[in-house]
């Protein structure tokens, strides 16, 4: 019994895990407040671990995922190819019910542009569509053998990128893209009505923690489903909405 018993959480387990350096409204801000935070804080307490949060740059925290000097890594959607960084709940079809929330792609053009997207095909592109460094959606723009630039880490420097001219147009996180249409650059832009994708994100756990502790492993993604649908999450949730930081 005590040999089970050893691979399961104890008491005050730590498991460290890395999430990027940037605000992303509503679900995390560098400091560690937002929907994110408040879900895993409700998993952590629930089993009985604490979170080691590490703020870091995306790239860096993935690369670190993949090298096993962090536990996990959230929020990360699905690239197939990044199963070779960790683990998604569920394997190689990631289990949907498992995540920590759903989010979408969406793309900005200038006020005025005829740039366009109908669900399937863009439409009066005179330059590249931007995205952020290392974002999922740079595949899906691939695919379609367009003209992208990678050059942004944040997303207001991608929107200023578009306002300038230097971009046909920006595909953004539903999130930052809502942040962006309530500030001051807003009202000099336009976030066309079709998602480009809209996708589940997940917490990702490194091979080492579930290769070691497969029973810790799935415990954290079962938690993550109860705690998602609890009414103390939804209650935090909803506030989310109110203040006009969810989309």
């Amino acid at each position: 019994m005590l040999l089970v018993l050893s691979s399961w959480a104890t008491a005050g387990d730590t498991v460290t895990l890395c999430y990027e350096s940037q605000d992303v409204r509503p679900w995390r801000t560098e400091k560690g407040d937002g929907l994110n935070f408040a879900l895993l804080k409700i998993v952590g307490q629930r089993l009985d671990i604490q979170f080691d949060f590490q703020s870091i740059p995306w790239k860096r925290c993935l690369a670190q995922l993949k090298a096993n000097t962090v536990d996990g890594a959230f929020a990360v959607s699905y690239k197939q190819d990044r199963r070779e960084l960790g683990e998604y709940p569920g394997g190689a079809q990631p289990d949907a019910s498992k995540r920590m929330h759903t989010d979408t792609y969406v793309l900005l053009r200038r006020k005025g542009s005829k740039v366009g997207w109908d669900g399937k095909h863009f439409s009066n592109l005179d330059g590249a569509i931007g995205f952020q460094l290392g974002y999922s959606v740079g595949e899906v723009l691939r695919a379609q053998n367009l003209e992208v630039d990678e050059g942004s880490q944040r997303a207001d420097e991608l929107a200023r990128k578009l306002i300038a001219g230097r971009l046909a147009a920006a595909a953004m996180g539903g999130s930052d893209a809502a942040n962006l249409m309530q500030g001051p650059l807003g009202a000099q832009l336009e976030q066309l009505p079709i998602p480009i994708i809209e996708k589940p994100y997940f917490l990702i756990l490194s091979h080492a923690l579930v290769a070691t502790r497969p029973q810790l492993a799935a415990r954290i993604w079962s938690a993550i489903e109860d705690a998602r649908n609890s009414a103390a999450y939804k209650k935090q949730a909803a506030e989310g909405v109110h203040q006009g930081v969810h989309h």
